[in-house]
């Protein structure tokens, strides 16, 4: 279904979702996108022109999604962005989520400031192949809470689109806030036109997460965004052995007499140690509810001790394998 058409499960006499009385209209009351209707844009916008003719210098536009928060979806965006970016793309990281941006801190661009010229916004470049966009370089003070109702977050977002001079990209990586409300309702509408590649869905292997990520494929499904895959992250725990400490059954340490044997046994090997951190979901977990909803399964990402010093550190960059 096409962003402005009507919902499957709207109510009956849907005026659809671009109309003037979207949300308000007396057919509205009820129905559960009412509120979303409501502040969302309606009838037929004359940026979004500009919009596309921007997004004309970009080639691939790849949305990061998930229904949950906390899954890791903004490490995963901003690690897809370097990984793109290390492999001789330009790449552009957008930041969508106006109520909690996390991407200038991961990236170590807390404290810049956005530039503009008559082209534009100038992104914040972390080198000449990564450029970042994102509300956190518009707060005065880090701590501020953006205290925002749905039409200001649309605006803001718009403004994204249409007048940052990107310049010519290969990939422009969209990092979303969880959910399926107004920015994800806006972000599709506007970009309607540009030929959009498609959505990755960030989730983590219980089934309290799996549960909001099915209803954001659902929404994909509903808007007309194709749904490249699911990524599973935080499947596991993968770190050197040595990283470990080990403990007999009365609580004695004997990390050493471990080692000892791993080294006896492997010698000049690096062994590295994987457990689970949480249990997963019953019928196959992410894999599982993929393949049951009909969209690809990408692939699972263990948690790496090293990628949370770095996002500690402000010195986030690439991690190979991740």
């Amino acid at each position: 279904m096409a962003v402005g058409e009507v919902p499957n499960n709207a109510n009956e006499h849907c005026v659809g979702t671009q109309s003037d009385q979207a949300g308000t209209a007396p057919s509205c009351a009820g129905c559960p996108n009412q509120a979303a209707c409501a502040t969302a844009p309606k009838g037929p916008d004359p940026d979004l022109a500009a919009i596309s003719a921007r997004m004309k210098a970009i080639k691939h536009k790849i949305l990061v999604l998930s229904g949950k928060g906390g899954v890791g979806k903004s490490t995963f965006a901003a690690q897809l962005a370097f990984a793109l970016a290390a492999s001789g793309k330009d790449v552009g990281l957008l930041d969508i989520d106006i109520c909690g941006p996390s991407v200038p801190r991961m990236l170590g661009l807390e404290g810049q400031e956005i530039h503009s010229s008559a082209a534009g916004w100038s992104p914040v470049f972390v080198d000449e192949r990564l450029g970042v966009m994102s509300i956190g370089f518009l707060l005065p003070d880090q701590d501020d809470a953006v205290i925002w109702r749905g039409p200001r977050k649309n605006g803001l977002i718009k403004q994204f689109l249409k007048d940052v001079d990107w310049g010519e990209l290969d990939y422009l990586v969209v990092d979303a806030p969880p959910g399926t409300s107004d920015e994800h309702i806006s972000i599709a509408q506007y970009l309607k036109e540009s030929q959009v590649d498609g959505a990755v869905i960030v989730t983590t292997p219980q089934e309290v997460a799996l549960l909001d990520v099915r209803k954001e494929i659902n929404f994909a499904k509903k808007v007309g965004l194709p749904v490249l895959g699911v990524v599973e992250n935080m499947s596991g725990l993968t770190q050197p052995l040595n990283n470990i400490a080990f403990r007999d059954a009365s609580g004695a340490d004997v990390t050493a007499s471990v080692l000892e044997a791993v080294q006896a046994a492997l010698p000049n090997a690096q062994v590295f140690a994987e457990t689970r951190l949480f249990t997963p979901a019953a019928a196959g977990g992410a894999e599982g509810m993929a393949m049951r909803m009909g969209v690809p399964f990408l692939g699972r990402i263990p948690m790496d001790p090293a990628l949370g010093q770095a996002l500690s550190q402000q010195q986030m960059t690439f991690i190979p394998g991740e």
